[in-house]
């Protein structure tokens, strides 16, 4: 894991510098209160979309604690968990509650912009293009898994017997995706709906109340426990992503599962959905020279020796993307022809 680290790192100094350059060009208008002297002094939040323990909590809380080391005027900030709806909760406070000035930060779930596209979940009120890209910690591939006790090793043995599959809201992706894989590939997963965090369905899996977890990227899974795949606590079934992780050359793409041309599209779709992350962003409406200032302070923690350090402590994996990158990614996925998110949406339990 860490020369993963250190390689991804070094490769987004490089590709990040002119970008600081542009950033430290950008001044604020003639008359208007400087990006330090507003944020000096300031309390921020970061708003975690899940309860305390599993990854998106880890994650937020890492990024929170030393991206305002770089922010000017160094401000605080208190992380605010808000679990519901797989996200939908934070995503919709941060676009019509959280105050428009750019000291509240979030991480969206990585099913949200899938959901956006497809129009999938009414109460999902947030345009995911008006916020303001901060960038992202971590590209990882979704994994979809079994507890080693499980009779399921496999996606073809998922086709000859029903899996409980927990999940943390009827939003999140650990509740769609397996009913997409039955879908398209005839699987039998049900969804037990309901859990309030990925540490809760950890603890289910071992009482023996479900089989396994429809979701979990590989980076929030050796955040939490880092020997996981050594001491072969699950069954990786499928990942869900480009191209497959080097830590599981073995574990099939989501993609590499059919040869039928109209249902690899739909796969391809869904894996370039997931493929955005999960980016932190601050509210719409931030006036440019604050949200030019906090993606270079994003920039400028990922080369921080203290921010290294810890996340080779939690077993963070860490590929970052820049702000801009996820907001070109986000508009992708958006912008995809309809007729292929028509055929997408078809594969997913109707709401």
């Amino acid at each position: 894991m860490l020369n993963r680290y250190s390689n991804r790192a070094l490769r987004a100094a490089f590709l990040t510098l002119p970008l600081l350059a542009m950033a430290a060009t950008i001044d604020a208008p003639a008359g208007a209160q400087s990006v330090e002297s507003f944020y000096k002094g300031k309390q921020m939040r970061f708003i975690i979309r899940s309860a305390t323990g599993g990854g998106y909590d880890l994650y937020g809380r890492l990024v929170g604690r030393h991206i305002v080391n770089h922010i000017p005027g160094k401000p605080t900030i208190i992380p605010q968990n808000m679990p519901g709806g797989g996200g939908i909760t934070a995503a919709n406070y941060m676009a019509e509650v959280a105050p428009r000035d750019g000291t509240y930060l979030t991480m969206i779930g990585q099913a949200l912009p899938l959901d956006q596209a497809l129009g999938f979940t009414p109460s999902f009120k947030a345009d995911l293009r008006s916020f303001n890209w901060i960038g992202n910690v971590s590209d990882s591939n979704m994994l979809t898994y079994t507890w080693h006790g499980s009779p399921t090793k496999t996606m073809e043995d998922a086709k000859k017997r029903e899996v409980l599959i927990g999940a943390t809201g009827a939003g999140d992706l650990s509740s769609w995706i397996p009913e997409v894989y039955n879908s398209v590939l005839g699987t039998k997963f049900k969804v037990i709906d309901g859990y309030k965090s990925v540490g809760e369905v950890r603890l289910a899996m071992e009482r023996g109340e479900t089989e396994g977890y429809g979701a979990n990227p590989v980076s929030a899974v050796l955040s939490v426990q880092p020997n996981a795949f050594k001491d072969k606590l699950y069954s990786n079934l499928v990942q869900v992503g480009l191209k497959r992780d080097p830590l599981l050359p073995d574990v099939p793409l989501l993609s590499e599962l059919t040869d039928d041309p109209e249902k690899k599209a739909v796969l391809e779709f869904i894996s370039k959905g997931l493929a955005v992350g999960r980016p932190i962003g601050t509210t719409p409406g931030v006036p440019a020279d604050r949200v030019a200032a906090l993606r270079k302070a994003f920039d400028a923690m990922l080369t921080d020796p203290a921010f290294i350090d810890e996340a080779k402590k939690q077993s963070a994996d860490i590929g970052p993307m820049n702000g801009e990158t996820v907001a070109q990614l986000l508009e992708t996925v958006l912008g995809a022809p309809q007729a292929l998110k028509d055929k997408a949406k078809a594969t997913m339990p109707p709401r």
